[in-house]
């Protein structure tokens, strides 16, 4: 049966590198640095890219290519690259295209440090950027100027979990010829696929979902080969590489991707309808509820709700920090995507650095929470966050 005619949960094991001569069930761990050649002759065929070989492993090596297969092939990619952590593929993908005068247009909802990349650190090289609300977007055209290269966005977005229209969006990229690059960590292939939809670029912060247990860190790229070519001479220039060791963990994670997805986005749909209905929640965030103001792009792009849900509670930033405190099940912890549930103050850890005019432009107030819902049973989860709400 052809690959492509295969559903994500098989293709996520069946995908990959084939077993080598030694006949290995689960592929091999490469921990080397470079790879010998055959002669001198070959060593320059390779340098010169007249023959492929694996050279270094600081940008080719048999496990994150594996990694790498798995990715596009899940992504609905024609090409993908691994690097170090999430927020090299943020980077990376962004610098790959950008140069002195040019214009990017960015979400204005994103996590912290790729919102710290766009407004502090493009400037210092003299790119301009604009930082677009939800419904900016809508009209992604009165946004697009003569030199605006690339449009980037997370949808579900961090942390608000705000949706964008990905073909829409993605079409009027294609007519102003502008790169379209998608954070899609929060949803994950199984949830959504936006190169489907016409995104250019999907990035993944490997460490999250794809890992999903906490484990290691890692970042993916995937999208048109032409553009990923671009980045993957960035990573092989400048370094941010994903370790062998890391990229086998995480290939072998993806096999369970799909199940785990799954229990996550199962959970998570029944803890947001019952945090809905709690007397001290004043909203609740969660894309595959009727009441979220996106839930109609939900309707038409994804096919999970995921795992993150945001709250807000009738109360300040001290009674966020009192319910935070009062959970027993819930981590604390710089991280999402783990098999166990985790629970954040974004305002004061994740987008700490913004200020307040940030803050509220990317609809995070200082009562607002969000979990990351975990593999426990669901019932627990429900009764260990209702002890701590009815505390309020």
């Amino acid at each position: 049966m052809s690959s492509d005619k295969l559903r994500l949960q098989t293709q996520a094991i069946h995908s990959g590198v084939k077993p080598s001569d030694k006949r290995e069930n689960s592929s091999a761990i490469y921990l080397n640095s470079s790879f010998n050649f055959a002669c001198a002759e070959d060593a320059e065929a390779v340098f010169l890219n007249e023959k492929e070989a694996y050279l270094y492993s600081r940008f080719s090596n048999p496990n994150t290519d594996e990694l790498a297969s798995k990715m596009a092939q899940l992504e609905g990619a024609e090409h993908a690259i691994c690097v170090a952590s999430g927020m090299s593929s943020v980077f990376n993908s962004l610098m790959a295209f950008l140069s002195t005068g040019d214009h990017i247009v960015s979400a204005q909802n994103i996590f912290g440090n790729s919102l710290n990349i766009i407004n502090e650190f493009l400037p210092k090289w003299g790119i301009e950027y604009t930082l677009a609300s939800v419904e900016e977007l809508h009209r992604p055209e009165l946004l697009i100027k003569e030199n605006t290269k690339v449009l980037f966005l997370e949808t579900p977005s961090n942390p608000s979990l705000r949706l964008f229209d990905i073909e829409a969006i993605g079409k009027v990229c294609r007519e102003k010829n502008v790169i379209f690059i998608v954070d899609n960590c929060f949803a994950t292939p199984y949830g959504q696929q936006p190169i489907k939809f016409g995104a250019d670029l999907v990035i993944h912060s490997a460490t999250k979902f794809i890992d999903g247990q906490g484990r290691v860190l890692g970042g993916i790229i995937a999208g048109k080969k032409e553009l990923v070519d671009q980045c993957y001479n960035l990573l092989r220039r400048t370094g941010p590489s994903l370790s062998p060791f890391n990229a086998h963990l995480l290939s072998k994670s993806i096999e369970t991707l799909g199940i785990r997805m799954q229990a996550h986005s199962s959970s998570a749909v029944v803890l947001a309808e019952r945090i809905e209905n709690h007397p001290k929640i004043k909203n609740v965030l969660y894309p595959g509820l009727p009441s979220h103001p996106d839930h109609h792009i939900f309707k038409k792009q994804m096919q999970s709700g995921g795992a993150l849900v945001a709250f807000e509670i009738r109360g300040n930033k001290a009674d966020a920090m009192k319910l935070i405190n009062s959970l027993n099940l819930y981590r604390i912890t710089a991280n999402l995507g783990d098999s166990r549930s985790i629970i954040t103050h974004p305002a004061s850890t994740t987008h700490s650095k913004l200020n307040t005019e940030e803050l509220l432009a990317a609809g995070i107030g200082e009562g607002l929470l969000r979990i990351s819902v975990g593999l426990e049973h669901v019932e627990d989860l429900w009764d260990d966050l209702k002890q701590g709400l009815d505390k309020l």
